[in-house]
């Protein structure tokens, strides 16, 4: 006879009637607990607006029957006009703000700024030397990488910067892109430049999601002879790998969907005060982000696998803060530099600034994770760019490098931290200090909002934007020294 039929044996059957009384009470109790619970949570999440809810009609997918340039030029004028006349004429009165974008006039409107940073642009340039795609990052626009595009324009350079789908247009459109819609118009940005430019080498910039949308075309590349195989890589703050938690993170997505729960298929709900970049970001947007990720690292994989010969894999440089809260800097190291082929690549690592960091205000967790960082290259099969101010006794910083044959060589840079600097972040890497949106307290005037120097002190619970916000680092000190990494990486040193 099993212990438990003892027990049942033992126990009157009222007790055990009583038991499972109890027991369903307690689960009745606890789903009751659990809908007042999440009923509350629901009602604590901010409003949805009509740039969260619209879902524009005019937006490219990768069935599409627009399969070059012009014609996706053409169907984003198509866009922009849906985007007049579905949100910017129907934002209610009450939602009507000085400082939001879908304000008409006010200090974010997009249009306050001569050129349409929203949109893809082309720079074209005679007898050019080369060409360049820029590929911006999720939530953001072809802005975040202007900087890059002047430059290189004024270097010979005909560059042509894709508008990915659902960005530059209302949040919203981050709840229905997928990766795929992404990868074609990367294929469509690169086929313009090969047409303009024929044998002539082209180059690709990557911000963030830019950089496994990138990595994806050159794998791609490699084996398909129809597409062009770019002649070297550049990433900032690229995006390897994101959180082990990005793949349950969809769920919540479906559930809202299932229920009609249009607040779940958000990941963060926040005021449109940024011209040319979301504050609000969709479930799905991070989805897309670890689906091309691994995507990538799948590509990768039979790339490695493959004995038979093949195209050499270009050149790679890349820029990244040794923190960043977008995505894991590890991956960057593990993902993509530990898994390239011999070449000519670089891993430009920016660490935090030390002197700050003596203030003892750094996380014990944080500073744990950036000690590894800066001693994983150990043995790359790369060179490995440190820049730091250890070890340093006039606040310069120094480029220790590790290359991939001997020992490490420090060089002086003339660069220092500003006051009040502790780091740079995934925001800042490619902006300039001059950005008149971005910039810091010396850039040039600014058409609209300001949001590069706002320090702002004062009560809680008053303003329009969030402090976080407000203090994360959003350009570059050091934008100096990658520009001219840059134009050297692509042979157009000054």
């Amino acid at each position: 006879m099993s212990i438990l039929e003892n027990i049942l044996i033992k126990l009157p059957w009222w007790s055990v009637r009583k038991a499972t009384f109890i027991l369903f009470l307690a689960f009745l109790g606890s789903i009751l607990v659990g809908i007042i619970t999440f009923t509350l949570y629901m009602k604590s999440l901010p409003s949805l607006s009509i740039w969260h809810t619209t879902i524009l009609q005019n937006e490219f997918t990768d069935d599409s029957e627009v399969k070059d340039f012009n014609a996706y030029l053409a169907l984003e004028d198509r866009l922009f006009a849906e985007l007049d006349s579905e949100v910017y004429a129907k934002v209610l009165p009450h939602e009507k703000n000085h400082i939001y974008r879908y304000t008409r006039g006010s200090v974010s409107d997009p249009k306050r700024w001569k050129k349409e940073w929203n949109r893809s642009f082309e720079l074209s340039v005679k007898n050019p030397k080369m060409g360049v795609l820029l590929l911006h990052g999720m939530s953001d626009s072809p802005y975040s990488l202007h900087a890059q595009a002047e430059y290189l324009h004024k270097q010979g350079v005909w560059v042509v910067a894709m508008r990915m789908p659902g960005h530059g247009t209302i949040p919203s459109g981050l709840r229905e892109i997928k990766w795929q819609d992404m990868e074609a118009v990367v294929k469509i940005g690169m086929d313009r430049l090969k047409e303009k430019l024929g044998d002539k080498p082209i180059h690709i910039i990557g911000y963030s999601t830019g950089a496994p949308l990138a990595l994806n075309y050159t794998l791609e590349a490699i084996d398909d002879t129809t597409l062009t195989l770019p002649e070297s890589l550049i990433f900032y703050s690229p995006a390897i790998g994101v959180s082990k938690a990005a793949p349950l993170a969809i769920w919540q997505s479906r559930i809202g969907h299932l229920f009609n729960l249009p607040k779940l298929e958000w990941n963060s709900i926040n005021p449109e005060y940024d011209p040319f970049k979301y504050g609000s970001f969709a479930v799905n947007a991070g989805d897309q982000v670890y689906r091309v990720c691994i995507e990538v690292q799948k590509k990768f994989d039979d790339y490695l696998k493959d004995t038979k010969p093949k195209k050499p894999f270009p050149p790679v440089l890349s820029f990244a803060s040794i923190i960043d809260a977008t995505v894991k800097v590890s991956a960057t190291v593990n993902n993509l530099y530990k898994r390239l082929p011999e070449g000519n690549h670089t891993l430009v690592l920016f660490d935090i600034n030390n002197v700050f960091n003596s203030n003892r205000l750094v996380k014990h967790n944080v500073t744990r994770t950036i000690e590894e960082l800066r001693n994983s290259p150990a043995d790359p099969d790369y060179t490995f760019d440190f820049i730091t101010d250890i070890n340093t006794t006039d606040g310069h910083i120094r480029q220790i490098r590790t290359p991939k044959k001997g020992h490490k060589v420090a060089k002086q840079l003339p660069f220092s931290w500003p006051k009040g600097i502790y780091s740079l972040s995934h925001l800042a890497m490619p902006i300039s200090s001059n950005d008149p949106l971005y910039g810091n307290e010396n850039a040039p005037k600014s058409p609209g909002i300001r949001l590069g120097y706002l320090a702002m002190y004062g009560e809680t619970s008053v303003l329009e934007t969030s402090a976080a916000s407000l203090l994360r680092q959003r350009w570059n000190p050091f934008h100096a020294y990658t520009k001219q990494r840059v134009l050297e990486f692509m042979g157009l040193e000054q």
